[in-house]
Order: C-alpha cells, then sequence, then structure tokens
C-alpha cells in the first residue's frame, strides 16, 4: 500500500468524526462536507508520515477551515438575512438506509444549532470542540490563536450563553411524536384551541424562506396564540401533505405535496409543549435534501 492509498484509508475512518464537527461548526451539511473535503486536499498536500494522532490532526485541519468560514461569513454578515435558519438533517423514519443513520449520528438538536450562530466564530470553535468533542484548551488555543486560558474563557462564555437560551428537551422521541402529532392533528382540523393546548405560551416560531420570499413576512413570532394564528393562515393547505419525519435527531414533519418538499418543520418539545417551531422552507436548503 503506498502513502497516498494509506492517507485515504485513515482519512475515510476519520470521515464520520470530521463531518460531525465541521456541521457543529457550520449548521449546514454542504458546507460541512466542503470543509472535510478541504481538509482531504490538505492532508494530500501534507507530510504526515511522522503524525502520531491522525484523528487529531484532520480534527484540528477541518477546524481551522471551517474558523475561516465562519470569520468570512461574519465579515460578510449583509448577506444573510434575518430568521435565517441552519440547514436541517432530515430522514424519514420507514426509508432511515445506512446513509440516513450516519446522517443521524451527526445531527444535533435547531435549537441548539440556532443559539451557537450566535456565538463569535472563537467561541464556537472552543466550545464545540472542548464541550462536544472533549478536545484540551492547550489543543485549541493555537487554532484561535489564544492562550490556553482565554480559550477557557472563550469555551465559558459560550457555554453560559447556551446554557441561557437553550431549553431542557424531552429526550423521549416517541412522546416527542405524540406531540407533534396532535400539532398537525389541529393544524388539519383548524383547531385554534388544539393548537394553543400544544404550544408552550412562550413558544418561539422561526420561519425561513430564504432570500428571495422573505421580503414581507415575519421571520420570528412568539406566543401561543400568535403562532396558532400564524399556522392557520397557511396549514389547511399544506397540513395534509405534512409526513413525519425526524430532523435534527427529533419528531418532525416534512411537506410533500408532489414529489418535491416544499418545507420542514422542526420541533422542540419540552414538558409536553412546542417551545420552538422552526418552518424551513429556503428553497436552497430544500434542494440540498433532495440530493441526499
Amino acid at each position: 500500500m503506498d502513502d497516498t492509498e494509506q492517507q485515504g484509508r485513515q482519512f475515510e475512518q476519520h470521515r464520520p468524526h470530521l463531518r460531525a464537527v465541521a456541521y457543529r461548526m457550520l449548521g449546514s451539511l454542504s458546507e460541512a462536507e466542503d470543509a472535510v473535503q478541504e481538509s482531504w486536499l490538505r492532508l494530500h498536500r501534507s507530510e504526515t508520515s511522522e503524525v502520531e494522532n491522525m484523528r487529531g490532526w484532520l480534527t484540528t485541519v477541518v477546524a481551522r477551515v471551517c474558523l475561516d468560514i465562519l470569520r468570512t461569513r461574519r465579515a460578510r454578515r449583509e448577506d444573510y438575512f434575518e430568521g435565517e435558519l441552519p440547514e436541517p438533517i432530515v430522514t424519514l423514519a420507514e426509508e432511515n438506509g445506512p446513509e440516513d443513520e450516519a446522517l443521524l449520528a451527526d445531527s444535533v438538536g435547531l435549537a441548539l444549532l440556532v443559539v451557537l450562530e450566535t456565538l463569535t466564530p472563537g467561541e464556537r470553535l472552543a466550545f464545540v470542540l472542548h464541550d462536544m468533542f472533549g478536545m484540551p484548551f492547550d489543543e485549541i488555543a493555537p487554532i484561535v490563536e489564544r492562550t490556553p486560558a482565554a480559550t477557557r474563557q472563550l469555551a465559558s462564555r459560550a457555554r453560559n450563553r447556551v446554557r441561557g437560551a437553550t431549553p431542557v428537551v424531552e429526550p423521549d422521541v416517541r412522546r416527542q411524536r405524540q406531540v407533534v402529532d396532535a400539532f398537525i392533528a389541529a393544524a388539519r382540523n383548524g383547531d385554534f384551541e388544539g393548537l394553543v393546548a400544544v404550544l408552550d405560551p412562550e413558544v418561539v416560531f422561526r420561519a425561513d424562506r430564504g432570500r428571495i420570499t422573505a421580503a414581507g413576512a415575519a421571520p420570528v413570532v412568539t406566543g401561543a396564540a400568535a403562532v396558532a394564528d400564524q399556522i392557520l393562515a397557511r396549514a389547511p393547505r399544506f397540513a395534509r401533505f405534512a409526513r413525519p419525519a425526524t430532523v435534527n435527531g427529533a419528531a418532525g414533519l416534512i411537506v410533500v405535496p408532489r414529489d418535491r418538499p416544499i418545507a420542514v418543520l422542526g420541533f422542540t418539545i419540552s414538558h409536553d409543549r412546542i417551545v420552538e417551531l422552526d418552518l424551513i422552507a429556503d428553497p436552497d436548503k430544500l434542494r440540498a435534501l433532495e440530493r441526499r
């Protein structure tokens, strides 16, 4: 086996881990795949015969790539619009195959990804690598060009933000599904009171319809009555096309009127109530679903 073939085998062994790191860093599977591919190109161009911990080396490389993407994204923030949501990981339970199971392993809740979007690039990297993947601060510090102590502070600030903004989620997906089923039944029947009953009084509804269709539409609605009104304004036309799906590891819905999805709904459920509802109808993100 030559060096290139050996590198390739090692890389494929660590690809799922690298993709999981990149998705948590970027909130986009397509960008995560690009970052992983860039890490392969850098590996291919590098002399790694002396590398003892290939997983750690590759994690550092993909983290640097993601940090560059985040910094570029932040510098061009005008390209983003209020209400933009992460690209979801969606699978239909009855169609789960090996690739779908791999995607589910990569998934992390939409509610957490939304909070991660509010962090600085350095905070996000330190939190993801340390709190999610157990990487020591002395290994993270060179990536963000800080001392280990300063890197620890980055992660601490991120952790406090996450704790303060992320709800306690119902861990049982079957109980989540019961709540989602009650939601869609009420939506199909135009049942305002039924919808309010499954919504938390302080529920947050976010809608990402993409750059073109975002104009004039409220990206964020709060409160059970206001959210129920928003849902019933559109649901009777589309609710019958909703199919159960797993969205970022939680019970969700995908709306497929014909052969293409037009929306994905992700739910964050706590104490048998919907506390966050995320509607993703951005055509670009839905096209990404079709490619998987």
